[in-house]
C-alpha cells in the first residue's frame, strides 16, 4: 500500500518510497512493482502520470483521474506554474542561500533515448539552494578522520534530467547515496555508519493551482524512516517544523476524499 497524501475526484498524489519506477520502463524490464499500477489497483481506478521523480527520489508525486485533468497539470509543470520544494543530505558545509544558475547538457540513456539527437547544447537550468543545518560526525572518511555533512532545501526553476543531483556536484556537496553523480566514499561511510541505503533527496512539497476548481492546493510528503533516523543521528530533528507541515492549503480534505 502506498501512502495517499491527498485525493479527490480528481486527481491524486502519493508519497512515493524510494526504489520505485514510476511506471514500466525499459531500463529494468524486471521489475515487477510500480507507482502507478499500484495507485491504479489501490483506489481502483486508471491514474495519468504528469511528472517523474527518479527511481532512487522519494516524495510527492502526483497524478490525474482522468485524460483531460492529467493535461491539465501538465500543462502547469510545462509553463512552470507549480512550485516545487525537495530536501537533501549533502558532503560538506553547505551554509549560504543563492540561486545557481548552471546549464546542463542533456544526459541521455544508452537504451531509452537512443533515438534522440546528440548534440545538444547545454540547456538552462536553474536552481534555488539554501543551507538549513550542518553537523561534523565522527566518521573517518578517505584521509578524514570526520565527515561532514548538511541539510538543503531546494527548489527548481527548471526541470533538467537529474537537474539537482548535478547541481550540487557541480557545488562539490554531492547528495549523499548518489551513485552517479556523488561520492562513492561518502555513500559507503553513510550506509556503514548511518544505515543510509538510498539516495537522500525527497521531493517535500508541490505548490499549484487545482486544475478544476482553481483553489490554491498544497501537497506535502512525510519523510521515511531512513530519513528520521539520520535526522536523529545528526540532530536535525528540531528541523522537521520547517519540512514536514501535516496542513493542506486547500483544506486537508484526505479523509473526507480518499476512498476506501
Amino acid at each position: 500500500m502506498l501512502e495517499i497524501i491527498y485525493q479527490d475526484e480528481w486527481l491524486v498524489a502519493v508519497n512515493k518510497p524510494s526504489g520505485w519506477l514510476v511506471h514500466r520502463s525499459w531500463l529494468d524490464r524486471h521489475e515487477k512493482v510500480f507507482v502507478m499500477q499500484t495507485v491504479r489497483d489501490q483506489i481502483g481506478q486508471h491514474v495519468f502520470t504528469v511528472h517523474r521523480l527518479d527511481r532512487p527520489t522519494s516524495g510527492v508525486l502526483l497524478m490525474g483521474l482522468s485524460g483531460e485533468v492529467g493535461r491539465l497539470l501538465s500543462r502547469q509543470f510545462e509553463n512552470h506554474q507549480i512550485q516545487k520544494r525537495y530536501h537533501a543530505v549533502t558532503r560538506g558545509w553547505l551554509e549560504d542561500e543563492a540561486v545557481l544558475d548552471y546549464p546542463l547538457t542533456e544526459e541521455l540513456d544508452k537504451i531509452a533515448d537512443k533515438h534522440a539527437s546528440q548534440d545538444k547544447g547545454p540547456q538552462p537550468a536553474v536552481t534555488h539552494y539554501r543551507g538549513m543545518a550542518t553537523v561534523e560526525m565522527a566518521v573517518p572518511v578517505g584521509r578524514y578522520p570526520t565527515a561532514r555533512y548538511s541539510l538543503v532545501e531546494l527548489e527548481p526553476q527548471t526541470g533538467r534530467k537529474h537537474q539537482l543531483r548535478r547541481h550540487l556536484s557541480h557545488l562539490r556537496h554531492p547528495i549523499i547515496g548518489d551513485s552517479k553523480h556523488g561520492d562513492l566514499r561518502q555513500n559507503r561511510a553513510a550506509a556503514e555508519h548511518f544505515g543510509c541505503q538510498r539516495l537522500m533527496l525527497h521531493a517535500s512539497q508541490l505548490e499549484l493551482t487545482h486544475p478544476v476548481t482553481g483553489e490554491p492546493l498544497t501537497l506535502r510528503a512525510p519523510l521515511d524512516d531512513t530519513w528520521m533516523q539520520m535526522m536523529s543521528q545528526f540532530g536535525w530533528r528540531g528541523m522537521l517544523s520547517e519540512i514536514e507541515k501535516v496542513e493542506f492549503a486547500a483544506g486537508n480534505r484526505q479523509d473526507e476524499k480518499q476512498k476506501p
